[in-house]
């Protein structure tokens, strides 16, 4: 029996009820409703922010986890790894809305985009506007997978030099330089603009202190779409306030949603959105064909997935 967890709409039921006729869906909206059904489930399809031990526990015919999003710090890896569970996830469903977020809100900033909006609010006529260009720029793209190469790829239309940092340093596609991580200190006084799109992982907490916006040149825009315990908001705040960056675009946080009281709201070199750059209308239909994919694959018994996670690694 295949479980969703993950909400999906009735036109998503009907397909994959009609493309897979021999199997038994349950669809649920949530995990307070799938959670009846979860000892008797072989296959869980979930967002992942769901599941605990004590739901594993239960799982006893549990055998696959299908994560719809590319996030899955939040599971319960220890359970999994315990019971021999697979997991695969979506990745690579985010590149073209990530990387056309990364690349307007890069452009909001150089533009002066709030300064313009203010001013059309007040009816004001104001062209004091510090207008800017991201042409030619130097931008280091802080993970260099899917994401990260449509990002360069979009970056390159703007002649600018893009340059990756990533675990393995290999050389990616649109990329002008390719580094290891452990480079990332000598990389930062020589770039304009930092996208970060790395996971959370033990190796990437913290990744971004002050010391690294202190490396970085005092006019350049740090934007944050990957997680939001890459850098820690005394060290964001600390960095904004003392000038050692120009403009913080930030769409992720240690704590989601953000408070009303929260510093970052008062801060005019801080552009705020909520965990919204991985948005789009085809999400769920990207995501679902990776899990039809994968879903041949398992009823075949082949170890072909997309996607596969080590469960050992987190990632």
């Amino acid at each position: 029996m295949i479980l969703f967890s993950a909400k999906i709409s009735s036109k998503h039921h009907e397909k994959l009820k009609a493309d897979h006729s021999n199997l038994e869906f349950i669809f649920c909206d949530n995990m307070n409703e799938a959670k009846q059904h979860l000892h008797k489930a072989e296959i869980l399809v979930t967002y992942g922010g769901d599941l605990n031990d004590s739901l594993i526990e239960q799982a006893n015919n549990l055998k696959w986890i299908m994560v719809m999003s590319a996030g899955i710090d939040k599971l319960p890896f220890e359970a999994i790894k315990k019971k021999g569970i697979l997991v695969t996830n979506a990745k690579g469903i985010h590149q073209t809305q990530m990387a056309e977020y990364a690349i307007s809100m890069l452009l909001q900033v150089y533009r002066d985009a709030r300064k313009l909006y203010q001013s059309e609010k007040d009816h004001h006529w104001d062209r004091s506007a510090r207008v800017q260009e991201i042409t030619g720029r130097r931008i280091l793209i802080v993970g260099t997978g899917s994401i990260g190469q449509e990002v360069a790829r979009l970056a390159k239309a703007f002649r600018m030099k893009t340059i990756g940092v990533s675990r393995s340093g290999r050389s990616k596609e649109y990329f002008d330089e390719n580094h290891k991580i452990d480079n990332l200190e000598e990389l930062l006084p020589r770039v304009d603009m930092v996208v970060s799109i790395l996971p959370s992982t033990e190796e990437t907490r913290g990744l971004f202190n002050f010391k690294q916006f202190q490396l970085l040149p005092d006019h350049a825009v740090f934007l944050n779409m990957g997680r939001g315990d890459l850098a820690y908001t005394d060290d964001l705040l600390k960095a904004v306030r003392q000038g050692e960056v120009a403009h913080m675009v930030l769409d992720v946080f240690e704590e989601e949603p953000l408070p009303l009281d929260h510093p970052f709201w008062s801060e005019e070199n801080v552009t705020i959105t909520p965990h919204i750059a991985g948005r789009s209308p085809y999400y769920t239909r990207r995501a679902l064909e990776i899990f039809e994919q994968n879903l041949q694959s398992y009823l075949a018994d082949k170890d072909e997935y997309i996607n596969k996670i080590d469960v050992k690694r987190g990632y």
